[in-house]
């Protein structure tokens, strides 16, 4: 989970669709709003929640880089500008076993009752859902299995010129 606004494949899927990004993304070295995805080289994205969030993403990378000896702050390997050298990403993972602190069946009634209540919860007027992490991503990967995933033309056309360069059949 990236510990940022936007993920920065968001920012790349931005500019290959030629779209400005939503203020708030990203700053410039200035502090100012950066909306061209374009320019994301000169700018730094901004993490969730404003201070608070940059604590959680400092404690994530804690555990997820520093502790086991990978990449972080200046040592990070910007891939998007040198795919050569090796980036040595870290990664966290943890493991709760819940039958430790509680009942199974007892845990599961618990959530299923909060997400009730989450799904319950009165909207404010022009939403349609309230929903749970991953429900729309879900959603999206059910509707590009069976419809397929929209290419922005520029990446079709990058796909169709690197097949005609490796002489193998162009997507699509």
């Amino acid at each position: 989970m990236a510990t940022t606004v936007a993920a920065y494949g968001k920012v790349k899927t931005s500019a290959q669709r030629g779209e400005t990004m939503p203020e708030g993304w990203m700053i410039d070295r200035q502090g100012k709003p950066l909306t061209d995805p374009k320019r994301a080289g000169e700018g730094l994205l901004l993490p969730i929640g404003g201070y608070k969030g940059y604590g959680l993403a400092l404690v994530f990378g804690l555990l997820a880089v520093t502790l086991n000896g990978a990449a972080m702050g200046r040592d990070v390997v910007d891939f998007n500008n040198d795919d050569t050298t090796a980036t040595n990403t870290g990664h966290v993972i943890v493991a709760i076993n819940v039958a430790m602190f509680r009942d199974i069946a007892d845990f599961k009634t618990s959530v299923d009752q909060l997400v009730r209540d989450i799904r319950n919860s009165k909207r404010l007027p022009g939403v349609d859902a309230i929903r749970l992490p991953g429900e729309q991503s879900h959603a999206k990967r059910l509707e590009r299995t069976r419809l397929g995933i929209p290419l922005p033309p520029a990446l079709a056309t990058g796909l169709d010129q690197l097949a005609h360069e490796l002489k193998i059949p162009a997507p699509g």
